[in-house]
């Protein structure tokens, strides 16, 4: 089978597809055939060694979505369409392949009213946006402040939060983004950080600190920094890194949002994993208004 591999750190050129063996699942796994990925920014940071790896060689790849060859005996059989998402980063086996064996319990059914090619939008960033929202522990009517609301985790983050009952507000970083993030819901989207405070919860999933726009005594969470502002001590704010978890239960409740038509998924181009190299100088580019999606 094809897998998308890398000898060394690098930019985009590392990427190299391999012809590698075809794994054999354990007791507990599900056997998927790969129809489609996505391109994450943990991805693209991953092979320019800027996060901590495993040693190289190693399979890329994060996202899956796909049919399912052999099942689990208990949850999936062959036939279903699947989503699942995995940590190459721990394991230095990536999603990027043509058969993929993952324990049952990190796989969800795909959305019924999304292809599967849209469906591989979903997995990391929307467990990252529903879980980092969870840990912040919004209630109904509170305000938040997205930072980076036009990107793949933020506009996620955007729409869940709007769904809950949130007033969200966003932060982008081209006029461009402005109208997509009021598409999304949001009650307001600036260019400017200035004057941007009384937030009873601030998400940062661009890794532009702005610790002033949280109220004393709010929240803040950030997907995108190792540690949180240093200004937000001594002000009651309850403030975290977040790190997101596979879980195929988080998975089934955004793929239940899709299928409501209460999440939209959003695709900016699609690429046959032939042209890897390509497709990872279009994300990395910016300036996307979706996913790069890769084609099996």
């Amino acid at each position: 089978m094809r897998g998308v591999t890398i000898d060394r750190h690098g930019g985009p050129e590392v990427l190299t597809l391999t012809e590698l063996p075809e794994p054999v699942p354990a007791a507990g796994q599900v056997l998927i055939r790969t129809v489609a990925s996505s391109i994450n920014p943990v991805d693209w940071k991953t092979r320019a060694g800027l996060l901590p790896t495993v040693p190289t060689p190693m399979v890329m790849g994060s996202d899956l979505a796909g049919i399912v060859v052999r099942g689990d005996g208990r949850y999936f059989a062959p036939g279903d369409r699947v989503i699942t998402t995995w940590s190459q980063l721990t394991t230095g086996t990536g999603t990027w392949v043509g058969l993929f064996a993952v324990p049952a319990d990190l796989v969800a059914r795909a959305p019924e009213s999304v292809s599967l090619t849209e469906a591989a939008t979903l997995p990391l960033a929307g467990l990252t946006a529903v879980q980092a929202l969870d840990r912040l522990g919004l209630v109904r009517g509170e305000t938040l402040l997205v930072l980076g609301a036009a990107g793949a985790v933020g506009g996620l983050a955007v729409q869940l939060a709007v769904d809950a009952g949130m007033a969200v507000d966003g932060l982008v970083s081209r006029e461009a983004q402005v109208p997509a993030v009021l598409g999304l819901g949001a009650r307001s989207v600036t260019t400017r950080a200035s004057g941007l405070h009384g937030y009873d919860a601030v998400l940062d999933t661009a890794g532009l600190p702005i610790p002033g726009a949280v109220r004393n005594g709010g929240r803040y969470v950030t997907i995108a920094q190792p540690t949180v502002p240093d200004q937000l001590a001594g002000r009651g704010v309850d403030a975290a890194v977040h790190y997101v978890r596979q879980s195929g239960t988080d998975l089934t409740r955004l793929v239940a949002l899709v299928d409501a038509g209460r999440l939209r998924l959003r695709i900016a181009a699609h690429h046959p994993v032939r042209e890897i190299v390509a497709a990872s100088r279009a994300m990395e580019a910016g300036g996307l208004l979706g996913k790069v999606v890769l084609t099996f």
